[in-house]
């Protein structure tokens, strides 16, 4: 596994750790993650409000909706309220499958895989981009049952799948493998409350982001044919955020949407 790990060229899970206040990263992603909060200073608020969301998200569906299975891709790397202890923590018999492709995640996995005992995790080495291969693996199919509900997340992953890899096939042929009652919660980056001048610095900077902002409309496209829950597609701080901190952040300091919804 060691020799994956290239600690010269930042990953988004590491990256996205280093935002969050975490530890593991390398110098490297500090410095993708300095370059990119030198152009956008709100990221990190961003990756703090996206993780809220995904704890806020889980917790509704597993306490509003029912679902006791879950599939989460993108995983990224362990910290507080992961989806197991979330989940678990409302109802323990919940069963969930992480999936990334990161081996720093990898070596992470014994802390995702601290299942309640009535429940169970597993972790799959995959990537978003090859569906097939996630829902045939061994592992996912003994952990859930694909003919009852799952909440499948997609948190802060999408964003990083180019249109030419088209995200829209790929969450399709995962949305097709799940029955009726399934959900769907997703969080996604966007420029649409960036300001033009910040746009503009962007745009005449050396600076390229791995990241691929959509618009609402683009983000609502994911979601096409579904019941999408209330309060629809958001600022992913303000989704049935009542309960946050006050006042929230101003959508232009998170530039992420956030929606869930349900497979009629």
């Amino acid at each position: 596994m060691t020799d994956r790990i290239d600690t010269s060229v930042a990953h988004p899970a590491r990256r996205y750790d280093y935002w969050l206040g975490g530890k593991d990263n390398f110098q490297a992603d500090r410095d993708s993650g300095d370059l990119i909060a030198g152009l956008y200073p709100g990221i990190r608020t961003a990756a703090v409000e996206n993780r809220r969301f995904l704890r806020r998200a889980v917790s509704y569906l597993a306490r509003e909706a029912g679902v006791r299975q879950f599939l989460d891709i993108g995983t990224g790397i362990p910290t507080a309220n992961n989806t197991h202890e979330v989940a678990q923590g409302i109802a323990p018999e919940s069963r969930i499958v992480y999936v990334d492709n990161d081996p720093i995640v990898l070596a992470h996995a014994r802390a995702l895989l601290q299942s309640s005992p009535e429940g169970r995790t597993a972790y799959l080495d995959a990537d978003l981009r090859d569906p097939e291969r996630i829902l045939t693996d061994p592992d996912l199919l003994s952990t859930v049952d694909l003919s009852q509900p799952v909440g499948l997340m997609l948190i802060a992953v999408l964003h990083f799948i180019t249109d030419e890899e088209d995200p829209y096939a790929i969450v399709r042929r995962l949305l097709d493998a799940l029955p009726s009652g399934s959900y769907v919660a997703l969080s996604h980056g966007t420029l649409d409350f960036i300001p033009p001048e910040v746009k503009a610095a962007a745009e005449a900077s050396s600076v390229r982001s791995d990241m691929y902002g959509r618009s609402r409309d683009e983000v609502a496209r994911f979601l096409d044919g579904l019941e999408i829950v209330e309060p629809g597609i958001t600022v992913a701080s303000e989704w049935r955020a009542e309960e946050e901190p006050q006042p929230r952040p101003a959508p232009s300091e998170v530039s992420v949407y956030g929606a869930v919804a349900r497979l009629p």
